[in-house]
């Protein structure tokens, strides 16, 4: 019985160290999704335009050239953005939708 509880006491101490990590590695992760450097807020995704007239992009303090956006901007436009996961949750929502028209006007019919 004690080598039991003893292991049990060992068990339930370390979840609790493993959640308390856990809670400091999330809380690490959303000050830096956020942007945040010491206790300046600097912006995650910054667009400004130079003297030249380029465009200059930075997201996440990763610098983004304009012809990287070009070249992104003419794929996307290649692939006319569609999406297989999309249409099918399309298709599987009508379909819903019409069986239960279906049903509705079943049971209005036998009222």
């Amino acid at each position: 019985m004690k080598k039991f509880m003893f292991k049990c006491i060992l068990l339930v101490s370390a979840l609790f160290i493993g959640v308390l990590l856990g809670m400091e590695q999330a809380n690490n992760g959303i000050v830096e999704m956020k942007g945040y450097e010491g206790e300046v807020f600097t912006s995650p995704v910054g667009i400004s335009q130079n003297q030249q007239g380029n465009v200059e992009a930075s997201f996440l303090g990763n610098d983004i050239e304009s012809e990287t956006l070009k070249e992104k901007k003419e794929k996307l436009e290649e692939m006319k953005a569609f999406n297989a996961f999309s249409s099918i949750g399309k298709a599987l929502a009508d379909m819903i939708v019409n069986i239960t028209n279906v049903f509705v006007d079943f049971i209005a019919s036998l009222i």
